[in-house]
């Protein structure tokens, strides 16, 4: 038996508003109107300042590249809108056929908008190629429990496990790792080019791409041929587009150029547009943290600096634990739309627990000056210490600047750091943090699914996604222990142990937890059901 995750609707209080997503009472000018292809229903046309990395699955693990590539490409396992329990998708069946072997069958002559059949063969080549490719921006992390895939027949696929009873195994094929991609189009060994992989139209999702300009238009037609969990789309047709600024963003989803808008607007416009009489506001539950990665290489002390020094390097993490101050941020910066976080793993879910609130700043969760001094001298470190410190300022937000001059502007009135805050466009960010390019910078995190695990072993055993070059045998023990560890109570105990650990060793200090916000007008259907706890923006849900 395998155990459900928990949905989070249920298991995370209404922390914060992060991934802002806004709904105008008209539909877009020159939108596409009302077709009549087999969905039925009208265009709907979905504003975001996210960006795409690739729509290749195997070299990103971004919110951007996900809305397009959950729209477009078939999941093994996958949840319905409102539920975060994963469930077949394009499977007919899928189980533990042994502690170590979950089998999937296939429904039968599944096909990609191609004309290819889709078969367990493609299956197997897509998990196969995420692993081997292994890219720094992709997805590998998620599988590290996994050792084999196997196509036993056109329709049933055996996945081999490392460890007996993974509790998450099920979930994660509905994750960035899940996309299955046909294997006559796609390289095996390398990354393939976003015009390459439109050209060859391997999509078997909801929707087919039609045309695309990357970052700036995605339109995208209803599938005919899908076949899966999600049902046909309710609208014939969706466009995509890009924004390079949030004011923009808002202004067209007021003028009603565009029906729905995503990540990310300020907390000033999400005010501004609660006041207005032509959006209706949804509150829904989320677990995005915002935190800042230490490269445990290139950082004050680290590895690989001339004056690399492992105990000088954590007294340098723990510092600027004990000074930064989260309540000012989300208070000045977000305007409480999010809230202080004190843990790698989001407040709310079964076995989440607060260990930084009590071990950095004054044990409350105010900073405390005293003690970051204190930890910095039996250390033996005098003087200012300099931190370089980048951050991204569309992926995540306008904010994202505010809020980072604040972290400058705390750090330096201790008068214990001097600070470089510098900042690059996401498409860059993405890669070189993952080439040692920052020795501190932000990151923020929207989960693949809801359960602690997928706020640990991401981020924290060998090869994880941050590659920050850190790793504690110890940490990687308690991650890999409480996985595969059924009983609910002891897995949660492990839960908390890990999160201990990582507290200590200062991997990343989480800054701030969110949700979702909605905002929607009243021609649009369907709006309650973006509110999902597995985080997957689904424009297929959306009618006019």
């Amino acid at each position: 038996m395998i155990k459900s995750t928990t949905p989070l609707h249920r298991a995370i209080a209404l922390a914060g508003i992060s991934a802002l997503a806004l709904t105008a009472c008209t539909g877009p000018s020159g939108g596409g109107g009302t077709s009549t292809g087999s969905a039925g229903g009208g265009a709907i046309t979905f504003g975001t300042t996210d960006k795409v990395v690739t729509l290749d699955p195997a070299g990103s693990y971004d919110a951007g590249s996900f809305l397009v590539m959950n729209q477009v490409y078939p999941f093994l396992m996958n949840s319905k809108p409102g539920s975060a329990e994963a469930s077949p998708d394009i499977a007919e069946s899928a189980s533990f056929t042994a502690p170590t072997e979950f089998t999937v069958k296939l429904k039968p002559n599944l096909k990609f908008a191609n004309g290819h059949a889709l078969t367990a063969s493609d299956v197997k080549f897509s998990y196969d190629r995420v692993m081997k490719i292994n890219d720094p921006n992709g997805p590998a992390s998620l599988l590290s429990n996994l050792t084999s895939v196997e196509a036993k027949d056109d329709t049933t696929v055996v996945f081999t496990l490392k460890a007996a009873n993974d509790q998450v195994f099920p979930s994660v094929l509905g994750t960035n790792t899940g996309p299955i991609v046909d294997e006559e189009v796609f390289p095996a060994d390398k990354i393939m080019s976003d015009e390459d992989i439109v050209a060859g139209k391997p999509f078997a999702g909801p929707y087919t791409i039609e045309s695309y300009k990357k970052n700036e238009l995605v339109s995208l037609k209803s599938n005919p041929d899908y076949n899966g969990l999600l049902g046909k789309p309710a609208n014939d047709s969706a466009v995509i587009k890009y924004y390079a600024d949030s004011n923009n963003l808002k202004l067209d989803v007021q003028g009603g150029n565009i029906d729905v808008a995503g990540r990310s607007l300020t907390a000033t416009d999400a005010a501004d547009l609660e006041k207005d009489s032509k959006v209706k506001v949804y509150k829904g539950p989320g677990g995005e943290l915002r935190y800042i990665v230490f490269n445990f290489d290139t950082m004050p002390f680290g590895a690989k600096t001339p004056e690399a020094d492992p105990a000088k390097a954590l007294a340098v993490r723990q510092a600027m634990a004990d000074i930064v101050d989260r309540q000012a941020i989300s208070d000045q910066v977000y305007k409480g739309t999010y809230v202080p976080a004190y843990s790698v793993v989001a407040d709310g879910l079964p076995g989440a627990t607060q260990p930084m609130k009590e071990m950095y700043g004054d044990g409350t969760g105010k900073p405390s000056l005293d003690k970051a001094k204190k930890v910095l001298s039996d250390a033996g470190i005098s003087g200012p210490v300099n931190v370089k410190l980048q951050y991204n300022p569309d992926h995540y937000g306008k904010s994202s600047g505010d809020e980072y001059a604040m972290v400058k502007e705390q750090l330096e009135k201790s008068g214990l750091f001097t600070v470089d805050l510098q900042s690059t466009e996401w498409v860059t960010y993405s890669k070189a943090r993952t080439a040692d390019a920052y020795p501190v910078y932000q990151l923020g995190w929207f989960p693949d699914y809801s359960d602690a695990d997928n706020y640990l072993t991401p981020f924290f055993i060998p090869g994880n996604f941050l590659k920050n070059h850190y790793e504690n045998p110890t940490v990687t023990e308690l991650v890999q222990k409480q996985l595969t560890t059924p009983d609910k109570a002891e897995r949660e105990k492990l839960l908390g142990e890990v999160q201990t650990a990582v507290a200590k060793d200062l991997s990343t200090l989480p800054l701030l937890q969110g949700a979702q916000l909605l905002v929607a007008g009243s021609d649009v259907k369907g709006v309650e059901k973006t509110l999902d706890p597995s985080f997957k923006t689904r424009l297929g849900v959306l009618s006019k």
